[in-house]
């Protein structure tokens, strides 16, 4: 086996008891050229010399963890344990790679992005800015979870899903699709968010809930139970859903073509930029036009109808 690297024996650090070297390129391959310095490496083992992985900058390789394949460590990058990079994946910056974690694709895991346990980011998923991925979660597709944003226990994230902010995912819960999941937001449990679903703000989502379609969840609304919502639903504010009944979607059908929703646990409409009472709806839209208030106050009238019938 030809060695395209060696270890620098007069240049190393120290810490915690390791001691790393650095290295040295023996070849050309890559982008690296004969006697490029790298990072630094604990052991041979810790970077493969096959193929074009590469450590540098003052990015740190040590204990069992491996690189190989076309992968890349390099700024103040760590990967430590068991950790494994491979194929054409990125850790950079300050982000660390450790425990039993693998990353390869094309992914990709910069910024100060943690990434721990038995978690996996693959394809071309990207883990940045401060976030955390851990336990047996696993990120791939075209994924992003970046910010404070974290997704751990069971949890999958996959698609062109994104989860951000000081979001959390954990649990067995599933974010796939087109799916946001922002702000505050929490889902867990056997939860699951797709398609182009949103749940932000202070919302949470948890238990077997499903949200999906065009559904947005937000505010300090929560959705949990067996409780569904999906195609154009919204349910925001202070709303709670749990069941079936707790929700009921409509369709202006006489003007915009939009759905608007009327969530029972806080008797409360939102229509576009609307979020209110059945009578501040009515009142609005008496203003925008006769025919507009006539409407809605045939739809808020039947389900106070249906409420009724329900008590009874």
């Amino acid at each position: 086996m030809t060695k395209k690297y060696e270890l620098v024996l007069d240049d190393t650090i120290s810490f915690w008891g390791w001691k790393l070297f650095r290295i040295r390129a023996l070849i050309s391959f890559g982008s690296v050229e004969v006697g490029d310095l790298g990072g630094y490496i604990q052991k041979e083992e810790n970077l493969s010399h096959d193929d074009n992985a590469w450590v540098s900058g003052n990015a740190e390789v040590w204990g069992n963890a491996k690189v190989w394949g076309d992968a890349k460590v390099w700024g103040d990058a760590k990967v430590s344990g068991n950790a494994k990079v491979s194929g054409n994946a990125w850790v950079s910056g300050n982000a660390e790679v450790w425990g039993n974690a693998k990353v390869w694709g094309d992914a990709k895991v910069w910024g100060d992005a943690k990434v721990s346990g038995n978690a996996k980011v693959s394809g071309n998923a990207w883990v940045s800015g401060n976030a955390k991925v851990w336990g047996n979660a696993k990120v791939w597709g075209d994924a992003k979870v970046w910010g404070d944003a974290k997704v751990s226990g069971n949890a999958e994230v996959w698609g062109d899903a994104k989860v951000s902010g000081n979001a959390e995912v954990w649990g067995n819960a599933k974010v796939w699709g087109d799916a946001k999941v922002s702000g505050n937001a929490e889902v867990w449990g056997n939860a699951e968010v797709w398609g182009d679903a949103k749940v932000s703000g202070n919302a949470e989502v948890w238990g077997d809930a499903k949200v999906s379609g065009n559904a947005k969840v937000w505010g300090d609304a929560k959705v949990w139970g067996d409780a569904k919502v999906w195609g154009d639903a919204w349910v925001s504010g202070n709303a709670e859903v749990s069941e079936l009944g707790d929700i009921i979607v409509f369709k202006n059908h006489w003007s915009s073509g939009r759905h608007f929703t009327y969530t029972k646990s806080n008797k409360m409409w939102k229509v576009g930029c609307f979020h209110g009472t059945g009578q501040e709806l009515i009142e609005k839209a008496y203003h925008d036009s006769e025919k507009s208030g006539n409407y809605y106050k045939a739809y808020v009238d039947f389900v106070e109808t249906l409420e009724r019938l329900s008590e009874e």
